[in-house]
């Protein structure tokens, strides 16, 4: 097997795996900025589900996407439902609720034990909000504040199945849905810690692409449980949308980095021609299988290259390079630097 010279995308799937260690290919713009306002016993679970998603995505990117802040209402700390106390950054009151700077996403964290009640000095900043356009959503419960502004009217939203009741009675001007996620007109909730994560990937999809959710999810859906009681890591040789055949390969592949089998072998392994390996590739990952092969044992480098402190060497002969030179020259067409760079740079 041969590995072409000229400088070097990685294919889609792998590209995901990679993309934190890829170089920049936009300008870096200021980073979207996100007001996580903190209700009295909001539900930590939620509120670290939908933070995680914001820190992956700096993560998986070059440069950071997102900053955020937290916000009290009233008083800091603010005590969880786990009991855990959390210090904001700012407090709302009634002189901060006309305050004129506002994050350009607003999420209000509610959970099962959060109050319904409305809050005067939260429903004024909310619609000064409005009026500058900032995007805003709720979680768990955290849509009544919204509704409570005024913010929902005509529209739908969703809370968590213990607030149905209260809602459809005290806002039939809002439709309460059954949907786990609802985005309508600018506005976004979810009914629990789940979702949240869900509402999130979507709100990030929105802004920055589909790529840098697959890439999230690269990183946070590795233990999805299935419904199956054998639950083992989720790599992407079990992506069931994939044939068996070519999840076979894939296998055959990742469990023989160091040293590589020619596509020949490869085939004869599974019972089919090298044509038909290659059409599988094609048609279903949009790249060749000498590519696909290379981009394993790359990233299988670049994992050793930078969470061990093996030598180079070592790590080019564990990951199925004849040679130290030949394994910089590909490591450097692919990631943008050199492995010695790349390791003084971790």
């Amino acid at each position: 097997m041969t590995d072409s010279k000229e400088k070097r995308n990685f294919s889609a799937k792998m590209r995901d795996t990679n993309s934190a260690f890829l170089p920049s290919e936009s300008p870096q713009s200021e980073p979207t900025h996100v007001g996580f306002i903190l209700q009295k016993h909001f539900s930590m679970m939620a509120f670290t589900a939908a933070v995680d998603a914001i820190v992956t995505a700096n993560l998986v990117n070059t440069s950071p996407l997102f900053s955020y802040e937290t916000l009290a209402i009233d008083s800091s700390p603010i005590m969880s439902d786990l009991g855990i106390e959390i210090s904001a950054d700012s407090i709302i009151n009634e002189t901060t609720a006309s305050h004129k700077s506002f994050p350009k996403i607003l999420i209000i964290c509610g959970g099962f034990r959060c109050s319904t009640e409305a809050h005067l000095p939260l429903s004024m900043l909310l619609k000064e909000a409005a009026k500058q356009g900032v995007i805003m959503g709720g979680i768990w419960n955290g849509a009544i504040a919204l509704a409570h502004a005024g913010l929902l009217d005509k529209q739908s939203c969703a809370v968590h199945p213990d607030n149905h009741a209260f809602m459809r009675e005290r806002f039939p001007q809002v439709t309460t849905s059954n949907q786990v996620f609802v985005s309508d007109n600018n506005r976004l909730s979810c009914a629990g810690p789940v979702s949240a994560l869900e509402m999130m990937l979507y709100l990030i999809g929105d802004i920055h692409g589909k790529a840098i959710v697959r890439a999230i999810k690269e990183i946070l859906s590795c233990d999805q449980i299935s419904e199956s009681s054998d639950v083992r890591l989720n790599q992407v040789i079990d992506d069931p949308c994939l044939p068996e055949k070519l999840r076979d390969l894939m296998a055959l592949m990742a469990a023989n980095i160091e040293e590589p089998i020619s596509a020949e072998e490869l085939s004869e392994f599974v019972g089919i021609s090298r044509r038909q390996t290659e059409r599988l590739f094609q048609h279903h990952l949009e790249t060749s299988p000498s590519r696909y092969y290379l981009e394993l044992r790359i990233t299988h480098a670049r994992r050793l290259l930078l969470q061990t402190n093996d030598s180079i060497t070592n790590i080019a002969l564990a990951s199925g390079f004849v040679s130290t030179s030949h394994f910089s020259n590909c490591y450097k067409d692919y990631f943008g630097v050199s492995p010695t760079l790349a390791r003084e740079n971790r």
